[in-house]
């Protein structure tokens, strides 16, 4: 598991917040403002409809 914080778009141009990627199950975990609960992606499905928000990220 990799703790990341990054800003992404989805397909819709709404933000989120991509919080942890889990290796082992190939997914993706992000936070969507105004929702209390974690959501995931599977990580080949988000590659397709996310994008990274240029120049809004931390290591």
């Amino acid at each position: 598991m990799r703790e990341l914080n990054r800003r992404f778009k989805d397909h819709y141009g709404v933000p989120v917040r991509v919080i942890r990627r889990e290796s082992e199950t190939q997914r993706v975990i992000y936070l969507r403002q105004g929702y209390e609960h974690e959501c995931f992606s599977p990580l080949e499905q988000f590659r397709r409809k996310f994008r990274e928000i240029e120049g809004d990220h931390e290591h």
